[in-house]
């Protein structure tokens, strides 16, 4: 098991390697250099331009770029072109926010996928069943942001409360109850409308593993010995059902980024998606890359939890 554990560990830091190296040449090669930043801006004159190249390293020749790039980001002392702050710093603060987004958000998810995907499974053909089918095609067909356009206009007018923003203006000299409060009811909409779309996705998944699971010959054995209904199908059935579900989990952690930027967007929450978006439209290539690395290393932490979580769901792989 620990060379096992050891052997994928090494492997991620390699495949994490090569993905910085072509992320980093995809954003060198993309149209726009950055040799060429504010053309157009009659202030922006060719001394300030080589003023530039020269503070961002980008005089030297690729390699060094790339070198110096990743030294300065594993130091701290990689900056934002757009207004020369500590990258870090940035991301630091949008990530906690993004956290809170992410954590809501997926145990929304997880918490409602199971029940709605197993109770559809047991009682299949059942009104259960066709009605959670049919909202989770509905789900799953429309946007995110169309939802969050329709709550936030229903939201508004029917109860006159604001929902954009982590919190209401005027709230920072109120009394910490109100607050938190006030937090809380800016973070719930935002992960309720994140979390539609997995909570429909994942329960069709729990919902077919636990059809195939549920005709085997030890799911029969179980109920002629008498055990309870619970018992039967949520730990002996649930249990091998979950093995699927494992390799899913190197999958959303990216969430913590990618999936939440229309979300953070309509919502004007101050979060990950949102300032990789904003880098985007500024051409802040510190910004873009270091988020693209977080990316990849959320992906392989992922994958490297799963190889771990399959050891435990399934005895049979430590042999």
């Amino acid at each position: 098991m620990f060379s096992f554990t050891l052997r994928s560990f090494f492997q991620k830091l390699i495949t994490l390697f090569f993905i910085s190296v072509i992320s980093f040449l995809v954003v060198y090669l993309a149209p726009g250099k950055p040799s060429q930043i504010d053309p157009l801006n009659p202030k922006f004159t060719p001394e300030d331009l080589v003023r530039f190249q020269k503070e961002f390293n980008l005089d030297k020749p690729l390699h060094i770029q790339y070198y110096l790039y990743y030294r300065n980001l594993f130091t701290g002392q990689l900056k934002s072109w757009k207004d020369n702050q500590p990258v870090m710093g940035k991301i630091q603060e949008r990530f906690m926010n993004s956290l809170w987004l992410f954590i809501v958000g997926t145990l929304i998810t997880w918490c409602l996928s199971f029940p709605v995907g197993i109770g559809a499974a047991i009682k299949r053909g059942s009104f259960l069943d066709r009605s959670t089918t049919f909202w989770a095609y509905v789900l799953i067909s429309i946007p995110s942001f169309f939802f969050a356009y329709i709550l936030i206009i229903f939201v508004v007018k029917t109860f006159n409360i604001p929902v954009i923003g982590m919190q209401t203006f005027g709230m920072t000299n109120a009394e910490p109850l109100y607050r938190v409060m006030d937090r809380i009811w800016h973070l719930v909409l935002p992960s309720i409308l994140g979390a539609l779309g997995g909570i429909a996705l994942l329960s069709r998944y729990v919902r077919a593993q636990m059809l195939e699971v549920i005709h085997q010959d030890y799911i029969r054995t179980a109920k002629a010995k008498g055990l309870s209904t619970d018992i039967v199908y949520y730990r002996h059935g649930l249990r091998n059902a979950l093995l699927p579900f494992v390799t899913m989990f190197g999958l959303i952690l990216p969430g913590l980024i990618g999936g939440s930027v229309i979300i953070e967007s309509i919502f004007a929450w101050p979060g990950m998606g949102r300032m990789g978006y904003e880098a985007i439209l500024a051409r802040d290539y510190p910004i873009i890359l270091t988020i693209n690395f977080i990316a990849a290393a959320l992906v392989l932490i992922g994958t490297f939890i799963s190889d771990l979580l399959y050891m435990v769901v399934d005895p049979r792989i430590r042999l």
